[in-house]
């Protein structure tokens, strides 16, 4: 019997229209099950649902929820390193925690991401300096073009910033990760990071204190979901924006309109990204294009959050309010700095540019 929902139940930002069944699954045969039932409609497959921004009108097709459960911490090898494989629906910061808690590194840095594990190597989330790609040795998933179930080493996904060969298709579904973690200490590369654990970029220390100290960090820009906790702020799907990487005549074309804009003495955060790329920062230049912390959307029914300027949260409202408050926030940096900004989340049945 078909179970109708409301997808503002099942994602971080409380919006989203029906969807006329969900089906959850714990195993990859449960999930191939599930896809062969529902082959001839449009499947909608949720892991989190944190990372999702979901049109007012819902879905015309069922939900998949995924929730393979899991965490295979195998022998130590050789050379220290332990690889361990994870169910695609465990939740990611509890497995962050579990496997801190068992000695092993590499993760405390990725601490507090919300939604689940099957999730990160679909956008190689990453944060204070570090992404899954680091870790990542493979995945195993489910072709819903062939119906087969395989294994694929992480160099095929192609991963990169916040992207991969998965993301924004429709073509595999991931039922579990495996990474090779380790047990020396982790070095730390990002400067906020390293100034909050007063040591120096490249400094290593103990990974439960990196945990806590990432927790205490994104908790302060109000990026972690603590159930129970009654906080406007986190009613978000993280980082609204990327933070754009621009080629060489880009990056000189910006930071002339930087300047015009605030004047020829003015600094601001830019990084080299790659051969010829610079990163700019997303937050930095929305902040300077007018839209604040705490800027009020369409009624105040959405707003950029008090606490993180690339947060985009939804008080109460619909998710064309926030589509309406991104494309402001969009036009906004492009007129003022000449700078493109590009949607974090995946838009399902919306799109920045209507």
């Amino acid at each position: 019997m078909p179970r109708p929902v409301l997808l503002s139940d099942l994602t971080t930002l409380h919006l989203g229209g029906p969807a006329p069944d969900l089906v959850t699954v714990t195993s990859a045969g449960e999930l191939a099950a599930a896809m062969q039932d529902h082959q001839r409609e449009q499947v909608l497959v949720l892991g989190g649902g944190s990372n999702l921004v979901i049109a007012d009108a819902g879905v015309s097709g069922p939900v998949v929820r995924i929730r393979i459960p899991g965490i295979t911490i195998a022998a130590d090898r050789p050379d220290g390193s332990v690889d361990v494989t994870i169910g695609a629906g465990e939740d990611w910061d509890g497995v962050v925690a579990q496997l801190v808690d068992e000695g092993l590194t590499g993760l405390a840095t990725l601490s507090g991401i919300p939604g689940s594990s099957g999730a990160t190597p679909v956008q190689n989330v990453g944060a204070y300096g570090s992404e899954i790609a680091d870790t990542l040795l493979q995945v195993t998933l489910f072709d819903r073009t062939t119906g087969e179930i395989r294994v694929v080493p992480a160099e095929d996904l192609h991963l990169g910033y916040r992207s991969s060969d998965l993301r924004g298709t429709e073509r595999a579904v991931i039922t579990d990760i495996t990474l090779r973690l380790h047990r020396r200490p982790t070095p730390i590369r990002y400067a906020e990071l390293a100034r909050t654990l007063d040591v120096h970029p490249g400094d290593t220390a103990p990974e439960p204190v990196i945990r806590q100290t990432v927790l205490a960090l994104r908790r302060s820009k109000g990026m972690v979901i603590d159930a129970g906790v009654d906080d406007p702020d986190t009613r978000s799907a993280g980082s609204f924006f990327t933070n754009p990487i621009l080629d060489d005549a880009e990056a000189q074309r910006a930071d002339s309109a930087i300047r015009g804009w605030l004047g020829p003495d003015v600094t601001y955060p830019r990084y080299q990204a790659g051969e010829g790329e610079t990163k700019l920062s997303a937050a930095w230049l929305i902040e300077r294009a007018g839209f604040g912390k705490g800027f009020d959307g369409p009624g105040g029914r959405v707003g950029v959050s008090s606490k993180h300027t690339l947060a985009l949260i939804n008080r109460n409202g619909t998710s064309a309010d926030l589509m309406a408050l991104a494309r402001q926030i969009r036009d906004g940096v492009r007129e003022a700095f000449g700078v493109q900004l590009r949607p974090e989340p995946v838009l399902l049945g919306i799109s920045l540019d209507d």
